[in-house]
C-alpha cells in the first residue's frame, strides 16, 4: 500500500472499518463441523467407497446409551425402555433403535421359525424378570452389544440417518439425553459413547477452546503492549487491528465453505500473538525514533523505512511457511494453513498501510518510556556479550546440543487416536472406557462383500467364505464382537429344525438358505445383506482406537484374504476404521509435503530478499534449528505427530524466520555502512533485539495459553510451538550472532 495513505487518516479509518464490519454477516453462514468426514478429502479411496456402501446399508456412526442396574429387566424398568426406543425412532434424524425390546430374535416354532422381538413387551407379565434376562444372556447376538454377559448392563444403540455436521449430532445427543430423563430412566444411565458423542465432546472442546483462547490471546497481547508503551492509541489501534484481521480470516472461511473445525479454530489466537508481534515491531519502530528526537510524519516515515521490509518479508515468510500446510491431504489442516496465511497478509496490510496514518493523525502523547524497554535492553546486551566473547563456546555448544537431540527425531510416532485426545477422567473417555468395559468395543470397521450376479450370497460356498473371515477375525484381539449374513442364516437353519445344536451351521442347499432370506420378516437382516442378495458386510466392533494398531489390523487381514481369497467375491474395507487407518498415510504424506514445500517457499523468498545464496542458506540454519528441537522433544517426551502437532513444523518455521530476518536485516546493513562485524552485531541486537524478545514474549505467552486446552492435539501444538519460539530466540540472539562474528573472522583472517 503506498505510503502517500500517512496524509489520509479518514481514508484509511474507512477501510479499517471495512474490514471490521464486513465478516459479520459472514459468521452467520459458518459451519460449526468436527465430524470425522471433514477431515477427509472428498475422492479419497476410502471415503468414495464408504459412500457408495451407505447407498445399501446403513450408518455405522451410532449413540450409544448404556443402563445398569439390578433392576433392568423388570417391568417397569423394560416398559420406560422400549418407551424410550419408540420416542426416539419418532425423531427425524434417528433411522432406527436397537435395544433388547426392539431387535430381531428366532425362535423355533412348528414347520419353521419365527421372527419376533428379543424381549416382547406386551408379554412381559408372562415370565419373572430372570426369564427375560435369560432370554436375552441366550440369544446369539445380543450379548455383547445390547447386553453385558453378567446380564446387569444394558445398551440402547441410536443409529442415525446421515447428519450433515457436529451440530446435528449435538442436537441429537441433547434429544437423547431428554428422552432418557422425560422416561425417567437417568438414574440406571452410566454412559453414553459412541462416535456421535465422540464428535459432540470435540465440539464442545472446540467452543471452549474458543471463549479461553481468543480473550486471553488478545488480552495477553495487549497486557504486553501496554506495559512495554503505556499508550491508549497503542491499545486501541491493536484490538482493531487485531478484530479486523481475526473476523476477515474466519469469514473467509465461511465465503470458501469450509467448516470450522478444531484445527482451524487455532486460527483466531494464532493470528491474534502473530499480528500483536507486527504491531509489537511497528511501535517500537515509532518509540526509538521518537528516542532520537524525529516528530510528525517524519518520525512515521523513518520508523516505515526501518520495518517496512523486515516486516513484509515477515508476513511472506510466515504466510509461506502456512500456506505450506495446503498441501495436505487432511482438509482442516489444509485450510488453516491457506486461511491463516491470508490472515498474515492482511495484518501486514494493516500495519503498514492503515496504522500509520491512525497514528499521525490521533498520537498526542509521548513514547518516551522507562521502566520496560530499559530491562529488555538488559536481555539483549546480556545475549550479545555472550554471543560476541563466547563465539566458539556458543557454536561448540550449539553442535553438542543437536547431536545429541536429532538421534531423538526417530522415536517420534506417527498417530491418530481421537479418544486419547481426551484426559482419561474426560466425560468421553469415562464413557468410552465404561462401555468397551461392558459390551465391546465402539470402533466400527466393515468387511464389505461383493457378488456380480443377484441372489449369489445364497450359494453355501459363498456364505462359508465369509464365515471362514469372520472366524479369523474373531480370533484377533482387536475384535470384540462381529456379526454377518452366516449368522443368521445358521441361526434360522437351527431355529427351522427345531433348535436341534447339530443344525446350528450353514445348510448345503442354496435353495434352503434362498427359502430362509424369503421368509425372514425381521428389520435385522438388510443390516448386513441388500435386498438383491449381492453384497454383504461383515460388522465387527473393535476396542482398538488408534490409527497404528488399526492398520496393523488391515495390513494382516489383507495379506491373510491375499492368501485365501473369499471365494469369487470383491472385497473391501468401510467404515470409521478403515478411515481411521489411511489417515495416518494421509498425515505423513501431508507432512512430508508440508517440510519440503515450506523450506523451498522460505529459502526461495530468503534469497529474494538477501540476493544471496550463502546468505539464504545462513538465514535457513537458525530457523530449521527450532524445527529439529521440536521433533527431538516429541520423540524424547512420547509426544505423537498427529494432526494437530503436523502443522507445528510449518507454524514454527514460518515464525522463527521473523525474528531472522529483523536481526540479519539491521546486521547487514551495518555491515554494508562500514560497522565493523561486532559493532554491526551489538547495533542490530539492541535495537531489534528489543522488538523481537518483546514479540517472543508475546507469541510464547499466548501459544502456552493455547497449551492450557484440555484438548490433547491443541494443548500439544501449544506448548510445542511455544517450546520453539523459545528456542528460534535463544538461536537468533546467541547462536546468529556468534555465528556471524564467526564468519567475519574466517573472511578476515589472510590467505596464507
Amino acid at each position: 500500500m503506498n505510503f502517500s495513505m500517512l496524509h489520509h487518516p479518514r481514508a484509511a479509518l474507512a477501510l479499517l472499518g471495512l474490514l471490521m464490519l464486513l465478516p459479520a454477516p459472514l459468521l452467520w453462514h459458518l459451519e460449526l463441523d468436527n465430524a470425522p468426514e471433514a477431515y477427509f478429502p472428498a475422492d479419497a479411496p476410502a471415503v468414495v467407497f464408504d459412500r457408495e456402501v451407505r447407498e445399501a446399508f446403513p450408518q455405522e456412526q451410532v449413540l450409544v446409551a448404556l443402563f445398569e442396574g439390578e433392576a433392568l429387566f423388570t417391568p417397569r424398568f423394560l416398559e420406560g425402555f422400549h418407551r424410550l426406543s419408540q420416542t426416539l425412532e419418532r425423531i427425524n434424524a434417528v433411522e432406527r433403535v436397537l435395544g433388547v425390546t426392539s431387535t430381531d430374535h428366532i425362535r423355533p416354532i412348528e414347520g419353521g421359525f419365527a421372527v419376533e422381538r428379543l424381549i416382547p413387551v406386551n408379554q412381559l407379565a408372562d415370565g419373572p424378570p430372570e426369564a427375560w434376562q435369560t432370554r436375552a444372556l441366550d440369544d446369539p447376538f445380543a450379548p455383547d452389544l445390547l447386553i453385558s454377559r453378567d446380564g446387569r448392563a444394558l445398551a440402547l444403540v441410536v443409529r442415525p440417518h446421515a447428519l450433515d455436521n457436529s451440530l446435528q449430532r449435538l442436537n441429537l445427543e441433547r434429544a437423547v439425553r431428554e428422552a432418557i430423563d422425560h422416561h425417567q430412566l437417568s438414574d440406571e444411565l452410566t454412559a453414553v459413547g459412541g462416535h456421535i458423542a465422540l464428535d459432540v465432546a470435540q465440539l464442545r472442546a472446540m467452543t471452549g477452546d474458543l471463549a479461553l483462547l481468543i480473550p486471553g490471546t488478545l488480552g495477553i497481547g495487549l497486557m504486553l503492549l501496554w506495559w512495554l508503551f503505556r499508550r491508549h492509541l497503542v491499545l486501541i489501534l491493536a484490538t482493531v487491528t487485531i478484530s479486523a484481521v481475526t473476523g476477515l480470516a474466519v469469514g473467509l472461511l465461511a465465503v470458501l465453505g469450509k467448516p470450522f473445525t478444531l484445527i482451524t479454530a487455532i486460527v483466531p489466537p494464532l493470528l491474534t500473538a502473530l499480528t500483536v508481534a507486527m504491531l509489537m515491531h511497528l511501535f517500537n519502530a515509532v518509540a526509538h525514533y521518537a528516542r532520537r528526537g524525529l516528530t510528525g510524519a517524519a518520525r512515521l516515515e523513518a520508523a516505515l523505512a526501518s520495518v517496512r521490509r523486515p516486516i513484509g518479508f515477515m508476513a511472506l515468510t510466515t504466510a509461506a511457511g502456512l500456506a505450506s500446510l495446503g498441501v495436505s491431504p487432511i482438509q482442516p489442516v489444509g485450510s488453516f494453513g491457506l486461511i491463516a496465511a491470508a490472515g498474515i497478509i492482511v495484518a501486514a496490510l494493516c500495519v503498514l498501510g492503515l496504522l500509520p496514518p491512525l497514528i499521525l493523525r490521533f498520537d498526542r502523547g509521548t513514547w518516551h518510556q522507562r521502566g520496560a524497554l530499559p530491562r529488555l535492553d538488559r536481555w539483549t546486551a546480556a545475549t550479545t556479550r555472550l554471543a560476541v566473547r563466547r563465539t566458539g563456546w556458543v557454536l561448540a555448544g550449539a553442535v553438542l546440543l543437536f547431536a545429541l537431540a536429532l538421534p531423538q527425531i526417530r522415536h517420534v510416532t506417527v498417530e491418530t487416536d481421537l479418544y486419547a485426545f481426551f484426559a482419561d477422567d474426560h466425560p468421553i473417555s469415562r464413557a468410552t472406557a465404561r462401555i468397551e468395559t461392558r459390551l465391546s468395543g465402539v470402533m466400527p470397521l466393515e468387511v464389505v462383500f461383493r457378488a456380480e450376479a443377484p441372489d449369489a450370497l445364497t450359494k453355501p460356498e459363498r456364505l462359508r467364505a465369509i464365515q471362514d473371515v469372520q472366524a479369523w477375525l474373531d480370533d484377533r484381539p482387536e475384535v470384540d464382537y462381529s456379526l454377518s449374513l452366516p449368522d443368521l442364516v445358521a441361526e434360522m437353519h437351527w431355529a427351522f429344525h427345531d433348535g436341534d445344536p447339530d443344525y446350528r451351521g450353514l445348510p448345503d442347499d442354496h435353495r434352503l438358505i434362498a427359502q430362509y432370506l424369503f421368509i425372514h420378516d425381521g428389520r435385522d437382516l438388510f443390516d448386513v445383506v441388500d435386498p438383491e442378495l449381492r453384497q454383504a458386510r461383515l460388522l465387527l466392533n473393535l476396542n482398538a482406537h488408534g490409527a497404528r494398531a488399526l492398520n496393523t489390523l488391515i495390513d494382516d487381514l489383507e495379506a491373510h484374504l491375499a492368501t485365501n481369497p473369499p471365494a469369487d467375491l470383491e472385497w473391501d474395507l468401510a467404515g470409521m476404521g478403515r478411515l481411521f487407518a489411511d489417515q495416518e498415510r494421509l498425515l505423513i504424506q501431508g507432512q512430508l509435503h508440508s517440510l519440503l514445500a515450506v523450506v523451498v517457499l522460505i529459502f526461495g523468498l530468503m534469497w529474494l530478499m538477501w540476493r544471496s545464496v550463502r546468505l539464504a542458506t545462513l538465514s535457513m540454519l537458525p530457523n530449521l534449528a527450532p524445527l529439529a528441537l521440536i521433533f527431538a522433544l516429541m520423540g524424547l517426551l512420547g509426544i505423537w505427530l498427529d494432526m494437530a502437532t503436523a502443522m507445528i513444523a510449518s507454524v514454527a518455521v514460518g515464525i522463527a524466520v521473523d525474528d531472522t530476518i529483523h536481526l540479519l536485516h539491521g546486521y547487514l546493513r551495518r555491515r554494508r555502512a562500514g560497522a565493523s562485524a561486532v559493532w554491526a552485531v551489538a547495533r542490530s541486537s539492541r535495537q531489534a533485539g528489543r522488538a523481537v524478545t518483546a514479540t517472543t514474549v508475546v507469541l510464547v505467552g499466548q501459544f502456552l495459553l493455547v497449551g492450557l486446552s484440555d484438548f490433547q492435539p491443541t494443548q500439544a501444538f501449544g506448548l510445542l510451538t511455544a517450546f520453539g519460539l523459545l528456542i528460534a530466540w535463544l538461536v537468533d540472539l546467541v547462536v546468529l550472532p556468534a555465528l556471524l562474528i564467526a564468519l567475519s573472522h574466517r573472511r578476515a583472517r589472510p590467505r596464507g
